[in-house]
């Protein structure tokens, strides 16, 4: 299909086809494409994401991957009653080896939007999302709770939710006080962020920068997930790459106390253990949910690790605690 309509609707002939992560893609001798289903995407999303593109690239961001026109000059085709974009980038490879570095000037050029974002805007929500995600699982847990547990899923999560209800209701707390007791710098303004940003994000060469994956949103949100991500990727190894990353970030771009304290809530809610527990009662594959009942039982298996690794955060990130007056969660320094 992707060679169809790059030949039919962009008169571009390619040869080679293939899979970049869950994308049908190609290239020529200068260029990538990628074929993106956007059936579910509403056109002024779509359109907002469009002129975030160009304005990255306007200010110099070269690994943007760019909405490709049709020959009428269009954002995206329908075929089959479905609607579909095409992304282009360079071929070029471009190794990265500073992330913070780099996600520091992607967000300092984010924030020079000159437009207001609508659609795709997370900023100030965090709080309604979390509390709807929490009250959504704790009506789960209820059901279950007077029933026998069908297997050692339920049965775990039966029994650890409580303790995760408490660590969701801190960060919820944590970051009601931020909003209500400290001031936002220009930092703090909303800038182009991901859906969840990890080391495995921007590709294998640190270089796709894909629009698909954005939202507009505080910048604490990318180096928490990315932080979160690092340190479930091996929880014996991460603390001289998440050292790293920080002075990286911090070598482009400052954090506020407003920053710091916004980043720590985000850490402390758990969202790992929402979206494992979410994706278990979502699926319908026997196999994912055995997936998610390992990963559950490595969850739990790992929640003091993880209480020493939030204590420890902000000293390890090099946040200036004292001269900022960063409040500190009590019963995670006992």
């Amino acid at each position: 299909m992707l060679q169809q309509i790059i030949q039919q609707y962009y008169g571009i002939s390619i040869q080679e086809q293939f899979k970049i992560g869950p994308y049908d893609a190609c290239r020529d001798q200068q260029n990538l494409y990628f074929l993106v289903p956007v059936t579910n995407v509403d056109e002024s999303s779509l359109s907002e994401l469009e002129q975030l593109v160009i304005h990255l690239v306007n200010y110099g961001d070269s690994s943007v991957c760019q909405f490709l026109k049709t020959n009428e000059g269009e954002t995206f085709v329908e075929l089959e009653n479905q609607r579909f974009c095409v992304l282009r980038k360079d071929a070029t490879e471009r190794a990265i080896k500073r992330v913070g570095r780099k996600l520091a000037k992607f967000h300092y050029r984010g924030r020079t939007v000159p437009f207001e974002v609508k659609h795709i805007s997370r900023i100030g929500m965090w709080k309604s999302f979390w509390e709807q995600r929490l009250d959504q699982m704790e009506k789960v847990w209820n059901e279950q709770l007077f029933q026998h547990p069908e297997n050692d899923f339920v049965r775990l999560f039966i029994e650890s939710f409580p303790y995760y209800m408490g660590l969701a209701e801190n960060a919820i707390q944590y970051l009601n006080d931020t909003e209500q007791d400290d001031e936002p710098l220009a930092v703090d303004s909303g800038t182009v962020c991901h859906l969840h940003f990890s080391p495995r994000t921007w590709g294998d060469s640190g270089a796709l920068r894909n629009p698909f994956d954005w939202v507009f949103d505080h910048c604490s949100r990318d180096l928490a997930e990315w932080t979160r991500e690092r340190y479930f990727q091996n929880i014996k190894t991460y603390e001289p790459d998440i050292r790293q990353f920080y002075q990286d970030y911090a070598s482009v771009s400052t954090l506020s106390s407003f920053s710091w304290r916004l980043l720590f809530s985000r850490l402390l809610f758990p969202l790992h253990y929402m979206d494992c527990v979410e994706e278990y009662y979502i699926t319908s594959s026997e196999q994912v949910k055995l997936m998610q009942e390992e990963k559950l039982k490595k969850i739990l298996g790992q929640s003091q690790e993880y209480e020493m690794f939030l204590r420890d955060f902000f000293t390890l990130a090099g946040a200036p605690i004292r001269r900022y007056q960063i409040p500190i969660v009590e019963w995670l320094a006992k």
